[in-house]
């Protein structure tokens, strides 16, 4: 069953691998045509839980049944309950009188908050600096935000300790502190340095449950801020240097009234799925053995009718690697020893559940012999493949198979940590390493995400790593778990 019908209800050591010549190459046009595909609006920003994700899981699925990959156990979906907040409208407007009114456009000017909670509000407005309510710094100590909107920036002030700033991080968590005073909304202005200040940056996850339902939570851009600020007692670009300078509270009393009208439906265990499949290795005793390939299928999503978040780069990209190397599988002559296992996760947005899902739920996994994750590797200088500190063993299949195949296109010379999907496979002891992209998400989480966006070497380059990684761990030489008793343990 389809599962779009369901959603009505360094220095490394040589490890030994055969000789042999790099017989496919990943297609560039393919991994446009899947990018593309992936990132149109059809499918509404592919949100976890909602129709558009689950039109894009039956995409995968088809193009997986192309190329030879069969469902892992008679069914290609992993079903669970995600949160998920559907934003049909959201208006935000400023005045200081009813003749000076300024219209803010959805997607332009501002986004939701994925998790804002719905709701009218029209009152005056208080800046808060950073929301934080803590004792060593109270910036609502000294203002009155009883019935009113609080406009805060994103963010936490260096200077102040992770003690007093770490329940301050998530959007939620200001909110909480600003309806603890009485505010009525919450007006976060995006001050994040990855983001141009002239775009709208969207997410998923907000911070910890439980859900605020009737208090919205609007973010603005940098430059929509400097708007809703100016003529005041003090500009944005002025406070955020005062709070930095004087290292105190700089809250005060805006002239302008605010205006927001939110429309969301919010569904606290709405249904989604990982997409798992399997194409069978040919070696009668390695093809119970695993070499599994993840990647993040959903994105943050479609606000409203003019804020569509493509996901272009994140994680279309990652999602093209995996199809494309499932195609070169079905027509390589050197075919998989061991079984390789496609899985393409639900709810990476919201703090990696789908990895952690199929992690927790996967019968064979002292099976796996390695996890290789694939994370927007269309835009960058090159490619970086993370784990090496961890798993150096491992990362030198990478390394060495780049050197062989790939023309050298990883960056070398730093030592990380498997991030992402791959730390749920981390936390259980299998090796893993991450295939992204160094210097890149520039258009991390933006409207811009779009194929057109898309760096055509580099996501070539990082496609065939893919494949010839995946490819060579199938062999066998590679132990990262099983029989580890009887072979030399790598990692």
């Amino acid at each position: 069953m389809k599962i779009g019908k369901v959603l009505v209800l360094a220095s490394c050591m040589a490890v030994w691998a055969p000789v042999r010549v790099a017989a496919q190459e990943a297609s560039l046009d393919t991994l446009l045509n899947f990018v593309r595909d992936l990132s149109n609006a059809s499918f509404e920003g592919r949100m976890a839980g909602t129709e558009g994700f689950m039109n894009a899981a039956d995409y995968v699925i088809d193009a997986l049944q192309r190329y030879g990959v069969q469902s892992y156990g008679g069914d290609w979906a992993q079903y669970f309950e995600t949160e998920c907040n559907k934003i049909e409208n959201c208006t935000f407007n400023s005045y200081i009188n009813s003749n000076d009114r300024q219209v803010y456009v959805l997607g332009r000017d501002f986004c939701c908050a994925g998790m804002t909670g719905r709701g009218y509000a029209d009152a005056s407005v208080v800046f808060c600096g950073y929301g934080i309510d803590h004792p060593a710094f109270n910036e609502y100590a000294h203002v009155d935000a009883k019935g009113k909107i609080a406009l805060v920036i994103s963010g936490t002030p260096n200077f102040l300790p992770s003690n007093v700033t770490d329940g301050y991080v998530q959007l939620r968590d200001k909110a909480r502190a600003a309806q603890r005073h009485g505010a009525c909304a919450l007006v976060v202005v995006n001050m994040s340095p990855s983001c141009s200040a002239y775009e709208v940056q969207g997410a998923v996850y907000s911070g910890e449950l439980p859900h605020l339902a009737t208090f919205p939570i609007l973010q603005p851009t940098r430059a929509c801020g400097d708007l809703l600020m100016k003529d005041e007692l003090m500009s944005l670009q002025d406070a955020v240097q005062k709070i930095q300078q004087t290292q105190t509270p700089q809250s005060f009393h805006l002239r302008k009234h605010f205006e927001i009208d939110v429309n969301a439906r919010y569904h606290p265990a709405a249904l989604t799925a990982n997409v798992i499949g399997i194409y069978p290795g040919v070696d009668p005793k390695l093809k119970d053995e695993y070499i599994v390939v993840g990647a993040s299928l959903d994105h943050v999503g479609l606000q409203g009718t003019t804020c569509l978040f493509p996901g272009a780069d994140d994680n279309a990209s990652g999602v093209a690697a995996m199809l494309e190397t499932a195609r070169m599988l079905q027509q390589s002559p050197d075919q998989p020893s061991r079984s390789i296992i496609f899985v393409f996760f639900s709810s990476g947005e919201q703090e990696h559940l789908g990895s952690r899902i199929f992690v927790s739920n996967f019968t064979p996994l002292k099976r796996i012999e390695a996890f290789v994750n694939v994370n927007a590797v269309g835009s960058g200088d090159s490619i970086a493949v993370l784990g090496n500190k961890r798993y150096p063993r491992l990362w030198g299949v990478a390394r060495r198979v780049d050197s062989a195949y790939c023309s050298n296109s990883m960056v070398t010379g730093y030592k990380t940590y498997p991030k992402g999907d791959a730390e749920a496979f981390n936390e259980v002891d299998i090796p893993s390493i991450n295939i992204t992209n160094f210097k890149g998400y520039r258009h991390a989480h933006v409207p811009s995400d779009i194929v057109e966006n898309i760096d055509r070497r580099i996501i070539v380059q990082a496609t065939q790593l893919l494949f010839e990684t995946v490819l060579d761990l199938s062999f066998g030489e590679y132990q990262g778990r099983s029989n580890a008793s009887k072979r030399i343990r790598f990692d």
